[in-house]
Protein backbone atom coordinates (compact mmCIF):
# COMPACT_ATOMS: atom_id res chain seq x y z
CA UNK A 1 0.00 0.00 0.00
CA UNK A 2 1.77 3.39 -1.28
CA UNK A 3 0.66 5.61 1.89
CA UNK A 4 0.87 8.96 0.05
CA UNK A 5 -1.18 7.43 -2.82
CA UNK A 6 -3.52 6.36 -0.75
CA UNK A 7 -3.56 9.67 1.54
CA UNK A 8 -4.04 11.77 -2.15
CA UNK A 9 -7.25 9.40 -2.26
CA UNK A 10 -8.87 10.15 1.26
CA UNK A 11 -8.07 13.56 1.16
CA UNK A 12 -9.98 13.95 -2.20
CA UNK A 13 -12.72 12.82 -0.77
CA UNK A 14 -12.45 14.73 2.13
CA UNK A 15 -12.16 17.94 0.43
CA UNK A 16 -15.05 16.88 -2.23
CA UNK A 17 -17.32 16.89 1.63
CA UNK A 18 -15.62 19.96 2.75
CA UNK A 19 -16.45 21.36 -0.65
CA UNK A 20 -19.99 20.50 -0.16
CA UNK A 21 -20.15 21.95 3.24
CA UNK A 22 -19.11 25.43 2.43
CA UNK A 23 -21.57 25.25 -0.17
CA UNK A 24 -23.96 24.07 2.34
CA UNK A 25 -22.61 27.08 4.54
CA UNK A 26 -23.01 29.71 1.26
CA UNK A 27 -26.69 28.44 1.61
CA UNK A 28 -27.06 28.68 5.72
CA UNK A 29 -25.86 32.04 5.59
CA UNK A 30 -27.61 33.41 2.61
CA UNK A 31 -30.71 32.00 3.55
CA UNK A 32 -30.68 32.22 7.64
CA UNK A 33 -27.76 34.81 7.89
CA UNK A 34 -26.47 35.23 11.62
CA UNK A 35 -29.09 36.26 14.14
CA UNK A 36 -31.78 34.38 16.44
CA UNK A 37 -32.89 31.68 14.38
CA UNK A 38 -28.60 30.19 13.25
CA UNK A 39 -27.56 30.53 16.76
CA UNK A 40 -30.42 28.49 18.12
CA UNK A 41 -29.49 25.75 15.51
CA UNK A 42 -26.18 25.55 15.91
CA UNK A 43 -26.23 25.02 19.74
CA UNK A 44 -28.75 22.66 19.17
CA UNK A 45 -26.45 21.01 16.70
CA UNK A 46 -23.20 21.54 18.47
CA UNK A 47 -24.14 19.15 21.77
CA UNK A 48 -24.75 15.82 18.63
CA UNK A 49 -22.14 17.02 16.80
CA UNK A 50 -19.91 17.14 19.78
CA UNK A 51 -21.03 13.67 21.05
CA UNK A 52 -20.24 12.15 17.65
CA UNK A 53 -16.75 13.85 17.54
CA UNK A 54 -15.87 11.97 21.20
CA UNK A 55 -17.89 9.34 20.82
CA UNK A 56 -17.48 7.96 16.77
CA UNK A 57 -14.85 9.84 16.13
CA UNK A 58 -12.71 10.44 18.67
CA UNK A 59 -12.59 8.15 21.80
CA UNK A 60 -14.33 5.09 19.93
CA UNK A 61 -12.46 5.47 17.60
CA UNK A 62 -9.03 5.12 19.28
CA UNK A 63 -9.98 2.43 21.85
CA UNK A 64 -11.56 0.40 19.20
CA UNK A 65 -9.09 0.32 16.23
CA UNK A 66 -5.87 -0.91 18.08
CA UNK A 67 -7.76 -3.39 19.66
CA UNK A 68 -9.38 -4.51 15.98
CA UNK A 69 -5.89 -4.27 14.44
CA UNK A 70 -4.61 -6.40 16.81
CA UNK A 71 -7.38 -8.91 16.66
CA UNK A 72 -6.44 -8.64 12.51
CA UNK A 73 -3.14 -9.93 12.86
CA UNK A 74 -3.74 -12.60 15.81
CA UNK A 75 -6.60 -13.80 15.96
CA UNK A 76 -8.72 -15.75 13.65
CA UNK A 77 -11.66 -14.30 12.12
CA UNK A 78 -14.25 -15.62 13.45
CA UNK A 79 -13.25 -14.32 16.56
CA UNK A 80 -12.51 -10.99 14.96
CA UNK A 81 -16.19 -10.99 13.80
CA UNK A 82 -17.48 -12.12 16.96
CA UNK A 83 -15.58 -9.25 18.48
CA UNK A 84 -17.30 -6.67 16.08
CA UNK A 85 -20.75 -7.80 16.74
CA UNK A 86 -20.01 -7.54 20.61
CA UNK A 87 -18.78 -4.14 20.62
CA UNK A 88 -21.62 -3.05 17.90
CA UNK A 89 -24.55 -4.34 20.58
CA UNK A 90 -23.01 -3.07 23.54
CA UNK A 91 -22.73 0.41 21.47
CA UNK A 92 -26.24 0.54 20.54
CA UNK A 93 -27.17 -0.27 23.52
CA UNK A 94 -25.71 2.87 25.10
CA UNK A 95 -26.66 5.28 22.41
CA UNK A 96 -30.45 4.41 23.01
CA UNK A 97 -30.03 5.44 26.48
CA UNK A 98 -28.29 8.16 25.82
CA UNK A 99 -30.26 9.43 22.86
CA UNK A 100 -33.41 9.24 25.12
CA UNK A 101 -31.95 11.15 27.79
CA UNK A 102 -30.39 13.63 25.38
CA UNK A 103 -34.49 14.14 23.78
CA UNK A 104 -36.20 13.90 27.14
CA UNK A 105 -33.84 16.55 29.00
CA UNK A 106 -33.36 19.05 25.98
CA UNK A 107 -34.39 22.29 28.31
CA UNK A 108 -31.82 21.36 30.70
CA UNK A 109 -28.97 20.05 28.17
CA UNK A 110 -29.91 23.88 26.31
CA UNK A 111 -29.77 25.64 29.93
CA UNK A 112 -26.16 24.17 30.00
CA UNK A 113 -24.51 24.39 26.87
CA UNK A 114 -26.03 27.86 26.56
CA UNK A 115 -26.89 30.06 29.66
CA UNK A 116 -27.35 32.81 27.90
CA UNK A 117 -30.24 32.09 25.50
CA UNK A 118 -32.55 32.17 28.84
CA UNK A 119 -32.79 35.94 28.28
CA UNK A 120 -34.67 35.47 25.61
CA UNK A 121 -37.67 32.90 26.07
CA UNK A 122 -38.04 32.43 22.28
CA UNK A 123 -34.67 31.74 21.26
CA UNK A 124 -34.36 29.47 24.19
CA UNK A 125 -37.81 28.08 23.38
CA UNK A 126 -36.57 27.38 19.52
CA UNK A 127 -33.34 25.74 20.85
CA UNK A 128 -35.49 22.61 22.56
CA UNK A 129 -37.37 22.06 19.93
CA UNK A 130 -33.92 22.02 17.41
CA UNK A 131 -32.12 19.86 19.91
CA UNK A 132 -34.76 17.46 19.62
CA UNK A 133 -34.82 16.72 16.24
CA UNK A 134 -31.23 16.72 15.66
CA UNK A 135 -30.31 14.36 18.80
CA UNK A 136 -30.89 11.10 17.14
CA UNK A 137 -28.33 12.37 14.57
CA UNK A 138 -25.27 10.73 17.26
CA UNK A 139 -27.31 7.34 17.28
CA UNK A 140 -27.12 6.90 13.72
CA UNK A 141 -23.25 8.88 13.16
CA UNK A 142 -21.73 6.47 15.92
CA UNK A 143 -23.03 3.74 14.06
CA UNK A 144 -21.94 4.96 10.96
CA UNK A 145 -18.33 5.29 12.19
CA UNK A 146 -18.06 2.13 13.92
CA UNK A 147 -19.14 0.70 10.65
CA UNK A 148 -16.34 3.32 9.02
CA UNK A 149 -13.29 1.99 11.48
CA UNK A 150 -13.64 -1.68 10.42
CA UNK A 151 -13.35 -0.43 7.12
CA UNK A 152 -10.40 1.67 7.90
CA UNK A 153 -8.65 -0.97 10.04
CA UNK A 154 -8.87 -3.28 6.60
CA UNK A 155 -7.39 -0.41 4.97
CA UNK A 156 -10.95 0.78 2.97
CA UNK A 157 -10.41 4.15 3.80
CA UNK A 158 -12.21 5.54 0.41
CA UNK A 159 -15.77 4.83 1.75
CA UNK A 160 -16.02 6.37 5.21
CA UNK A 161 -14.14 8.99 3.35
CA UNK A 162 -16.89 9.31 0.81
CA UNK A 163 -19.73 8.99 3.69
CA UNK A 164 -20.27 12.32 5.60
CA UNK A 165 -20.41 13.97 1.89
CA UNK A 166 -24.21 12.72 2.53
CA UNK A 167 -24.84 15.01 5.22
CA UNK A 168 -23.79 18.14 3.30
CA UNK A 169 -26.04 16.87 0.67
CA UNK A 170 -29.19 16.78 2.83
CA UNK A 171 -28.22 20.37 4.21
CA UNK A 172 -28.35 22.00 0.38
CA UNK A 173 -31.31 20.19 -0.03
CA UNK A 174 -34.17 21.08 2.70
CA UNK A 175 -32.04 25.01 2.72
CA UNK A 176 -32.86 24.90 -0.90
CA UNK A 177 -36.02 23.12 -1.38
CA UNK A 178 -37.99 22.13 1.69
CA UNK A 179 -37.03 25.15 4.17
CA UNK A 180 -40.48 26.86 2.97
CA UNK A 181 -42.46 23.82 4.07
CA UNK A 182 -41.79 24.29 7.88
CA UNK A 183 -42.48 26.59 10.48
CA UNK A 184 -39.77 28.11 11.77
CA UNK A 185 -37.90 27.82 8.17
CA UNK A 186 -34.84 27.05 10.20
CA UNK A 187 -36.02 23.51 11.51
CA UNK A 188 -35.37 22.53 8.15
CA UNK A 189 -31.82 22.72 8.85
CA UNK A 190 -32.50 20.24 11.81
CA UNK A 191 -34.41 17.51 10.02
CA UNK A 192 -31.56 17.49 7.42
CA UNK A 193 -29.18 16.82 10.18
CA UNK A 194 -31.33 13.47 11.08
CA UNK A 195 -31.94 12.52 7.40
CA UNK A 196 -28.10 13.36 6.84
CA UNK A 197 -27.01 10.73 10.07
CA UNK A 198 -29.18 8.14 8.43
CA UNK A 199 -27.77 7.86 5.01
CA UNK A 200 -24.02 7.96 6.36
CA UNK A 201 -25.31 4.45 7.84
CA UNK A 202 -26.88 3.31 5.17
CA UNK A 203 -24.24 3.70 2.65
CA UNK A 204 -21.64 1.94 4.35
CA UNK A 205 -23.49 -1.21 4.74
CA UNK A 206 -22.88 -3.17 1.55
CA UNK A 207 -19.28 -2.36 2.15
CA UNK A 208 -19.14 -3.95 5.47
CA UNK A 209 -21.12 -7.09 4.19
CA UNK A 210 -18.68 -7.57 1.86
CA UNK A 211 -15.67 -8.04 4.57
CA UNK A 212 -18.34 -10.35 6.36
CA UNK A 213 -18.78 -8.26 9.32
CA UNK A 214 -22.46 -7.35 8.65
CA UNK A 215 -24.39 -8.97 11.22
CA UNK A 216 -26.79 -8.25 14.05
CA UNK A 217 -25.47 -6.75 17.10
CA UNK A 218 -24.85 -9.18 20.24
CA UNK A 219 -25.00 -7.41 23.56
CA UNK A 220 -22.25 -9.05 25.88
CA UNK A 221 -21.19 -7.12 29.00
CA UNK A 222 -18.62 -9.92 29.65
CA UNK A 223 -16.81 -9.81 26.53
CA UNK A 224 -12.83 -9.17 27.64
CA UNK A 225 -12.10 -7.99 24.75
CA UNK A 226 -15.27 -5.42 24.37
CA UNK A 227 -14.44 -4.51 28.23
CA UNK A 228 -10.87 -3.43 26.91
CA UNK A 229 -12.53 -1.22 24.55
CA UNK A 230 -14.14 0.51 27.62
CA UNK A 231 -11.44 0.69 29.34
CA UNK A 232 -9.81 2.40 26.98
CA UNK A 233 -12.26 4.43 26.04
CA UNK A 234 -13.36 6.10 29.25
CA UNK A 235 -10.48 8.21 29.48
CA UNK A 236 -10.18 8.91 26.08
CA UNK A 237 -12.86 10.57 25.79
CA UNK A 238 -11.29 13.52 27.76
CA UNK A 239 -7.70 12.94 26.06
CA UNK A 240 -8.94 13.24 22.03
CA UNK A 241 -11.91 15.31 22.30
CA UNK A 242 -10.47 18.48 24.25
CA UNK A 243 -10.94 20.76 21.44
CA UNK A 244 -14.61 19.92 21.57
CA UNK A 245 -14.93 20.45 25.12
CA UNK A 246 -13.15 23.52 24.62
CA UNK A 247 -15.62 24.69 21.79
CA UNK A 248 -18.43 23.86 24.15
CA UNK A 249 -17.43 25.96 26.90
CA UNK A 250 -16.26 28.46 24.34
CA UNK A 251 -20.40 28.63 23.37
CA UNK A 252 -21.41 28.95 26.96
CA UNK A 253 -19.01 32.46 27.08
CA UNK A 254 -20.39 33.50 23.37
CA UNK A 255 -24.03 33.01 24.35
CA UNK A 256 -23.53 36.18 26.45
CA UNK A 257 -21.94 38.40 24.14
CA UNK A 258 -23.30 40.24 21.31
CA UNK A 259 -25.64 38.25 19.45
CA UNK A 260 -24.31 36.79 16.62
CA UNK A 261 -21.19 35.86 18.18
CA UNK A 262 -22.21 32.24 18.13
CA UNK A 263 -22.58 32.32 14.55
CA UNK A 264 -18.95 34.28 13.86
CA UNK A 265 -16.99 31.90 15.56
CA UNK A 266 -19.58 29.05 13.64
CA UNK A 267 -18.69 30.05 10.15
CA UNK A 268 -14.82 30.58 10.92
CA UNK A 269 -14.54 27.17 12.57
CA UNK A 270 -16.29 25.67 9.49
CA UNK A 271 -13.41 27.47 7.56
CA UNK A 272 -10.71 25.68 9.61
CA UNK A 273 -12.77 22.41 9.05
CA UNK A 274 -10.96 22.36 5.75
CA UNK A 275 -7.73 21.72 6.48
CA UNK A 276 -7.81 19.89 9.64
CA UNK A 277 -10.21 17.36 7.62
CA UNK A 278 -8.70 17.34 4.45
CA UNK A 279 -4.83 16.53 5.90
CA UNK A 280 -5.72 15.93 9.60
CA UNK A 281 -8.61 13.92 9.60
CA UNK A 282 -7.18 11.74 6.64
CA UNK A 283 -3.09 11.06 8.24
CA UNK A 284 -4.78 10.53 11.51
CA UNK A 285 -7.33 7.58 9.68
CA UNK A 286 -4.09 6.24 7.49
CA UNK A 287 -2.03 6.26 10.58
CA UNK A 288 -3.98 5.03 13.36
CA UNK A 289 -4.24 1.18 11.82
CA UNK A 290 -0.42 0.95 10.09
CA UNK A 291 1.04 2.43 13.62
CA UNK A 292 -1.43 -0.22 16.00
CA UNK A 293 -0.11 -3.13 13.17
CA UNK A 294 3.84 -2.06 13.59
CA UNK A 295 2.93 -1.98 18.08
CA UNK A 296 1.28 -5.08 17.80
CA UNK A 297 3.94 -6.42 15.85
CA UNK A 298 6.60 -4.51 18.12
CA UNK A 299 8.36 -2.99 15.54
CA UNK A 300 9.17 -0.16 17.17
CA UNK A 301 11.67 1.39 14.05
CA UNK A 302 8.89 1.28 11.66
CA UNK A 303 6.87 3.17 14.31
CA UNK A 304 9.02 6.08 14.90
CA UNK A 305 9.74 6.33 10.90
CA UNK A 306 5.72 6.49 10.17
CA UNK A 307 5.37 9.19 12.51
CA UNK A 308 8.54 11.22 10.95
CA UNK A 309 6.66 10.55 7.60
CA UNK A 310 3.47 12.03 8.79
CA UNK A 311 4.85 15.05 10.93
CA UNK A 312 7.05 16.28 7.48
CA UNK A 313 3.67 15.87 5.59
CA UNK A 314 2.06 17.47 8.61
CA UNK A 315 4.38 20.39 7.94
CA UNK A 316 4.46 20.78 4.57
CA UNK A 317 1.04 20.88 4.08
CA UNK A 318 -0.51 22.39 7.02
CA UNK A 319 1.99 25.85 7.53
CA UNK A 320 0.96 27.09 4.02
CA UNK A 321 -2.97 26.58 5.05
CA UNK A 322 -2.38 28.40 8.30
CA UNK A 323 -0.80 31.47 6.29
CA UNK A 324 -3.00 31.51 3.66
CA UNK A 325 -6.00 31.36 6.04
CA UNK A 326 -4.69 34.14 7.64
CA UNK A 327 -3.85 36.30 4.67
CA UNK A 328 -6.50 35.59 2.93
CA UNK A 329 -9.25 35.58 5.84
CA UNK A 330 -11.52 38.29 4.60
CA UNK A 331 -11.50 37.25 0.86
CA UNK A 332 -12.43 33.63 2.19
CA UNK A 333 -15.43 34.56 4.33
CA UNK A 334 -16.69 37.04 1.63
CA UNK A 335 -16.83 34.74 -1.28
CA UNK A 336 -18.25 32.09 1.19
CA UNK A 337 -20.69 34.40 3.02
CA UNK A 338 -21.16 37.40 2.68
CA UNK A 339 -24.70 36.99 0.81
CA UNK A 340 -28.15 38.57 1.60
CA UNK A 341 -28.38 38.45 5.35
CA UNK A 342 -24.57 37.88 6.17
CA UNK A 343 -23.35 41.84 5.39
CA UNK A 344 -19.90 43.14 5.73
CA UNK A 345 -19.67 43.69 8.89
CA UNK A 346 -20.85 39.64 10.09
CA UNK A 347 -17.74 39.55 7.66
CA UNK A 348 -15.33 41.28 9.29
CA UNK A 349 -16.33 39.69 12.54
CA UNK A 350 -15.78 36.46 11.34
CA UNK A 351 -12.49 37.22 9.90
CA UNK A 352 -11.33 38.12 13.13
CA UNK A 353 -12.01 34.74 14.28
CA UNK A 354 -10.79 33.08 11.35
CA UNK A 355 -7.31 34.92 12.33
CA UNK A 356 -7.19 33.53 15.67
CA UNK A 357 -8.40 30.10 14.37
CA UNK A 358 -5.38 30.27 11.94
CA UNK A 359 -2.84 30.43 15.05
CA UNK A 360 -3.87 27.12 16.10
CA UNK A 361 -4.26 25.37 12.72
CA UNK A 362 -0.94 23.72 12.96
CA UNK A 363 -1.28 22.21 16.65
CA UNK A 364 -4.66 20.80 15.52
CA UNK A 365 -3.27 18.54 12.69
CA UNK A 366 -0.23 17.94 14.54
CA UNK A 367 -2.65 16.59 17.47
CA UNK A 368 -4.07 14.38 14.78
CA UNK A 369 -0.75 12.49 14.05
CA UNK A 370 0.82 12.53 17.30
CA UNK A 371 -1.97 11.07 19.27
CA UNK A 372 -2.42 7.62 17.35
CA UNK A 373 1.48 7.52 18.66
CA UNK A 374 0.14 6.74 21.76
CA UNK A 375 -3.21 5.03 21.43
CA UNK A 376 -2.04 2.43 18.86
CA UNK A 377 0.18 1.58 21.62
CA UNK A 378 -2.59 1.23 24.42
CA UNK A 379 -1.42 4.23 26.29
CA UNK A 380 -4.35 6.21 27.61
CA UNK A 381 -2.96 7.75 30.50
CA UNK A 382 -0.36 10.10 28.84
CA UNK A 383 -2.69 11.90 26.30
CA UNK A 384 -5.79 12.01 29.24
CA UNK A 385 -2.84 14.06 31.49
CA UNK A 386 -2.32 16.39 28.92
CA UNK A 387 -5.94 17.10 27.87
CA UNK A 388 -6.47 17.88 31.47
CA UNK A 389 -3.61 20.41 31.55
CA UNK A 390 -4.23 21.72 28.41
CA UNK A 391 -8.03 22.14 29.11
CA UNK A 392 -7.29 24.22 32.07
CA UNK A 393 -4.65 26.59 30.36
CA UNK A 394 -7.14 27.21 27.63
CA UNK A 395 -10.22 28.28 30.00
CA UNK A 396 -7.30 30.34 31.83
CA UNK A 397 -6.44 32.11 28.25
CA UNK A 398 -10.45 32.34 27.32
CA UNK A 399 -10.88 33.87 30.82
CA UNK A 400 -7.94 36.45 29.80
CA UNK A 401 -8.55 36.90 26.06
CA UNK A 402 -12.53 37.79 26.26
CA UNK A 403 -12.96 40.58 27.82
CA UNK A 404 -11.02 42.84 25.52
CA UNK A 405 -11.11 40.83 22.02
CA UNK A 406 -14.79 38.85 22.92
CA UNK A 407 -15.39 36.43 20.07
CA UNK A 408 -11.88 36.62 18.82
CA UNK A 409 -10.10 35.88 22.25
CA UNK A 410 -12.28 32.81 22.75
CA UNK A 411 -11.06 31.18 19.30
CA UNK A 412 -7.74 32.57 19.77
CA UNK A 413 -7.82 30.73 23.20
CA UNK A 414 -8.73 27.21 21.45
CA UNK A 415 -5.45 27.70 18.89
CA UNK A 416 -2.95 28.34 21.91
CA UNK A 417 -4.71 25.42 23.76
CA UNK A 418 -3.83 23.05 20.92
CA UNK A 419 -0.26 24.48 20.39
CA UNK A 420 0.16 23.66 24.00
CA UNK A 421 -1.66 19.85 23.89
CA UNK A 422 0.66 19.11 20.45
CA UNK A 423 3.50 20.24 21.55
CA UNK A 424 3.48 18.12 24.64
CA UNK A 425 2.26 15.58 22.93
CA UNK A 426 5.38 15.38 20.87
CA UNK A 427 7.63 16.09 23.81
CA UNK A 428 6.73 12.75 25.98
CA UNK A 429 7.00 10.97 22.56
CA UNK A 430 10.50 11.51 22.59
CA UNK A 431 10.58 10.77 26.07
CA UNK A 432 9.59 7.45 26.27
CA UNK A 433 11.45 6.74 23.14
CA UNK A 434 8.31 5.99 20.79
CA UNK A 435 9.61 8.65 17.52
CA UNK A 436 13.05 9.24 16.91
CA UNK A 437 13.20 12.30 14.27
CA UNK A 438 15.20 11.20 11.09
CA UNK A 439 18.12 13.12 10.21
CA UNK A 440 18.06 16.44 7.99
CA UNK A 441 14.76 18.37 10.05
CA UNK A 442 16.97 21.39 10.08
CA UNK A 443 17.44 21.79 6.50
CA UNK A 444 13.75 20.48 5.78
CA UNK A 445 12.65 23.18 8.36
CA UNK A 446 14.48 25.74 7.07
CA UNK A 447 13.43 25.59 3.34
CA UNK A 448 9.89 25.50 4.24
CA UNK A 449 10.02 28.96 6.36
CA UNK A 450 11.51 30.33 3.10
CA UNK A 451 8.91 29.11 1.10
CA UNK A 452 6.17 30.37 3.63
CA UNK A 453 7.76 33.67 3.74
CA UNK A 454 7.88 34.13 -0.05
CA UNK A 455 3.82 32.97 -0.31
CA UNK A 456 2.50 34.47 2.19
CA UNK A 457 4.36 38.03 1.43
CA UNK A 458 3.23 37.30 -2.36
CA UNK A 459 -0.21 37.05 -1.58
CA UNK A 460 0.01 40.14 0.73
CA UNK A 461 1.12 42.17 -2.03
CA UNK A 462 -1.44 41.07 -4.66
CA UNK A 463 -4.06 42.23 -2.30
CA UNK A 464 -2.15 45.83 -2.32
CA UNK A 465 -1.69 46.20 -6.02
CA UNK A 466 -4.85 44.30 -7.32
CA UNK A 467 -8.00 46.07 -7.47
CA UNK A 468 -9.80 43.35 -5.97
CA UNK A 469 -13.83 44.08 -5.48
CA UNK A 470 -15.46 41.98 -2.06
CA UNK A 471 -18.90 43.84 -2.86
CA UNK A 472 -18.97 42.15 -6.45
CA UNK A 473 -21.61 39.20 -7.07
CA UNK A 474 -20.81 35.60 -6.68
CA UNK A 475 -18.72 34.52 -9.35
CA UNK A 476 -16.61 37.63 -9.80
CA UNK A 477 -15.50 37.03 -6.10
CA UNK A 478 -15.26 33.59 -6.77
CA UNK A 479 -12.55 34.29 -9.56
CA UNK A 480 -10.89 36.55 -7.38
CA UNK A 481 -10.35 33.97 -5.06
CA UNK A 482 -9.31 31.39 -7.31
CA UNK A 483 -7.11 33.36 -8.58
CA UNK A 484 -5.21 34.49 -5.72
CA UNK A 485 -5.51 30.93 -3.91
CA UNK A 486 -3.66 29.57 -6.98
CA UNK A 487 -1.40 32.30 -6.85
CA UNK A 488 -0.36 30.88 -3.83
CA UNK A 489 0.11 27.58 -4.35
CA UNK A 490 2.21 28.53 -7.37
CA UNK A 491 4.42 30.79 -5.18
CA UNK A 492 4.47 27.98 -2.52
CA UNK A 493 5.47 24.93 -4.35
CA UNK A 494 7.58 26.63 -6.68
CA UNK A 495 9.48 28.06 -4.17
CA UNK A 496 9.75 24.33 -2.33
CA UNK A 497 10.83 23.04 -5.92
CA UNK A 498 13.61 24.92 -6.29
CA UNK A 499 14.78 24.35 -2.68
CA UNK A 500 15.20 21.01 -3.96
CA UNK A 501 11.82 19.77 -2.17
CA UNK A 502 10.31 16.65 -4.89
CA UNK A 503 7.41 14.44 -4.73
CA UNK A 504 9.15 11.48 -4.60
CA UNK A 505 11.14 12.39 -1.37
CA UNK A 506 7.71 11.91 0.69
CA UNK A 507 6.54 8.74 -0.90
CA UNK A 508 6.23 5.46 2.08
CA UNK A 509 4.93 1.77 1.00
CA UNK A 510 3.52 -0.33 3.96
CA UNK A 511 2.15 -3.89 3.71
CA UNK A 512 -1.71 -4.35 3.85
Amino acid sequence: MNLLRTLAKVSSMTMLSRILGFIRDTIIARSFGAGMATDAFFVAFKLPNLLRRIFAEGAFSQAFVPILAEYRETRSPEVTRAFVQHVAGLLSFVLIIVTAIGILAAPVVIYISAPGFQQDADKFSLSVQLLRITFPYIFLISLSSLVGSVLNTYHQFIVPAFTPTFLNISFIVFALWLAPYFHPPVLALAWAVFVGGLLQLLYQLPYLFRLGFLTMPKLKFRDEAVNRVLKQMAPAILGVSVAQISLVINTIFASYLQSGSVSWMYYADRLMELPTGVLGVALGTILLPTLSKHSATNDIASFSALLDWGLRLCMLLTLPAAVGMAVLSFPLVATLFMYRQFNEYDALMTQGALVAYSVGLIGLILIKVLAPGFYARQNIKTPVKIAIFTLCMTQLMNLLFVWKLHHVGLALAISLGACINAALLFTLLRRHKLYTPSPGWGRFLVRLVLALIIMGVGLWLLQQWLPFNWHSNGLAKIGQLSALIIAGIVLYFGALFALGFRIRDFRRAEAE
